[in-house]
């Protein structure tokens, strides 16, 4: 659910709209599955879904949506300042994203800004050679 409400915020930031089909490209599932979830989301007030006139995200949705993608930017963050490739980075961020706590990623928040406001420390751990 929450990959799919990420998706389609990232489909109408990039777009301005999302459809099933943009959905179904995007993530690599079959239409049948895309609208079965779509109705889902529409049924738990996640978007505004009617078939064949598009759809949108509820305010909800959007909360969810901008909270996973908060997380996911979070983690890429955390994971460049440990010096971990983008690939692999975000391989591993998918997924993770979903299964923090609201309370783990605040920290991992404060922790990266913490860093960013010590470039020393930053520096100091480089040379390490991580």
């Amino acid at each position: 659910m929450e990959d799919y409400l990420e998706v389609i915020s990232e489909l109408i930031e990039l777009k301005g709209y999302a459809t099933p089909l943009d959905i179904s490209n995007y993530m690599n599932v079959s239409p049948p599955s895309v609208t079965k979830m779509l109705r889902r989301l529409d049924e738990d007030k996640y978007i505004d879904y009617t078939k064949y006139q598009g759809l949108k995200l509820t305010p909800l949705g959007e909360s969810i949506a901008s909270e996973i993608r908060q997380k996911h930017s979070d983690l890429l963050e955390f994971f460049e300042i440990l010096g971990i490739d983008n690939s692999t980075a975000n391989q591993d961020v998918e997924g993770m994203e979903h299964h923090l706590n609201p309370k783990t990623t605040k920290q991992l928040r404060k922790f990266i800004l913490f860093l960013k406001s010590k470039p020393h420390l930053l520096s100091e751990f480089r040379k390490f050679g991580f």
